[in-house]
This record gives structure tokens, sequence and C-alpha cells, in this order.
């Protein structure tokens, strides 16, 4: 069997794109997903697929018996401790490292009805003074620290419909009234709907990008009126010896060009 000469870590659809690219190019590689669910968005790939979240020894550990020869991190643009011990991990062994950044579009919107926050306690505090409804469109991972800073709010929380998923909400004290378990991408006219639905009094969402349908979250809060606080990213880069940036997917092209499949 061979053995993957590139190993991505990322359960984003980016990660997948880049997945499909290497399928094209036919070169052997290697996924990395946190959970099964991202394993099953990943079905029909052609590199091999390995579940479970690893620490920065694990990862160095791993890389060097599959003698990976270069690192993808695809991983989502708010993954911070996931992108640093890939890093420790790559540093370790000497292991090329490239960071795909997807693009932003943050600068893209300017709107009075439009927060942009650098922390979740600053996104809280703002959405607990214009409204009571508070619709969370910033996954799972953080919630509870959502459900903490917004005591006596109505926090209404979308969210992937796993098991796992369902029952960090359970944990968090959300009752089934508060927990809207569906699976994106959505359109705009979609999340329009789902607003109006939810009887959102303000929307809270990260600046996830083209592959996060960041404008079709946005916009539709801009033309029912509704206030959206955006997350932005955070501003730390990963930079060092042995690491490339890759902004967006040409940039991933151009280097598996060169990249020689022996």
């Amino acid at each position: 069997m061979t053995r993957p000469l590139i190993h991505i870590f990322g359960g984003t659809s980016d990660s997948r794109q880049i997945c499909a690219m290497m399928d094209i190019a036919g070169i052997d590689y290697g996924l990395s997903v946190a959970t099964p669910a991202g394993a099953q968005q990943a079905m029909g790939i052609r590199g091999e697929i390995v579940t479970g979240r690893m620490e920065a020894e694990e990862m160095a550990e791993y890389l060097q018996k599959r003698g990976t020869k270069m690192v993808i991190d695809a991983s989502h643009p708010y993954a911070e401790r996931l992108s640093q011990n890939i890093v420790s991990a790559c540093q370790k062994l000497g292991v090329p490292l490239v960071r795909y950044l997807r693009p932003s579009e943050i600068d893209a919107v300017e709107h009075p009805l439009i927060h942009k926050v650098a922390t979740i306690e600053k996104a809280c505090e703002i959405a607990a003074q214009l409204g009571t409804r508070i619709l969370l469109t910033t996954g799972s991972k953080q919630l509870a620290d959502y459900v903490t800073h917004l005591k006596g709010k109505t926090v209404l929380a979308r969210v992937l419909p796993t098991a796992e998923v369902l029952a960090m909400c359970e944990s968090c004290g959300l009752s089934v009234d508060q927990i809207l378990a569906l699976k994106g991408p959505f359109s705009a006219d979609f999340n329009r709907a789902f607003y109006q639905f939810c009887q959102a009094d303000v929307v809270v969402t990260k600046e996830s990008g083209e592959q996060g349908g960041f404008r079709e979250k946005v916009a539709p809060c801009l033309s029912l009126g509704l206030p959206c606080i955006v997350l932005c990213r955070p501003n730390h880069r990963f930079a060092g010896e042995g690491i490339t940036e890759a902004n967006g997917l040409e940039d991933v092209a151009q280097l598996l060009a060169s990249f020689p499949n022996k």
C-alpha cells in the first residue's frame, strides 16, 4: 500500500476541495478529521481518512511513522489550537507545512447593522443589549461560552445534527425549542426564512468566508433589519521556517503542480 506523501488536517469544505485537487493530480495523501461527522462528509475522496483529535506529540508520531513529506493545514480559520499543534509537530520533524488561508470577505460588508467583534465576550455584550432572542450560527464548539455570557436571554443554536453535538447542546441547558439541528450550506433565501421562523432579534455569526456562506448569512439580516454580530477571525498568523501560506485554492494548486509525486 502506497504511503501518503501529503497529510491534510481539516474537516472543512476547503479541505475536501483540496483533496479533490489531489485526486485529479494523482498525489497520494491522507486527511485527518476530528469527528465521525467529518469523516462522513469526506466520503468519496481517494485518500485515507483518519478520524480523531490529536495533540502535537501524537501528530508528530503519526506523521513520522507514515513518512509524510508535506503537511497542509486546511483546518477551520478559528481552530487556533489545532493549527498551533500542527506547527509544533511539523517543526519538530522538519516537515514542510502549508497553511491554507480561506479568503476573507469581512471588508466587503459594511453597514450600521453589522457589528464586528474580536471576542465571544464582546459579541455577547452587544447581543444582550440588542435583543432577547439571540440566534447563534457559530457552531457548537464554544456554545458553552455563549450560554454562560448570555444568561437571561433566549439562546437559539443552529448546529450540526449529530448525536455528539446534540448532547453538547443539552449539557449547556438548551431545550428542544432552542436547538436547531441542520446541515448547510444554506442559501440567502433559506436563511431569511429561517431567521423569520426563529423570530430572532439578533444573529451572531463568524467570518466564515465564501466557503462558509458568510454573505448568505449576513445579507438576510440587512434585508430584515436584524442586527448581525460578526466574530472576526483570530489575528494570529503562523510563520516560521518551513511554513508557507497559501491564500486560497489557486495558491494550493500552484504548490501541488510543483510537488513530485514519487
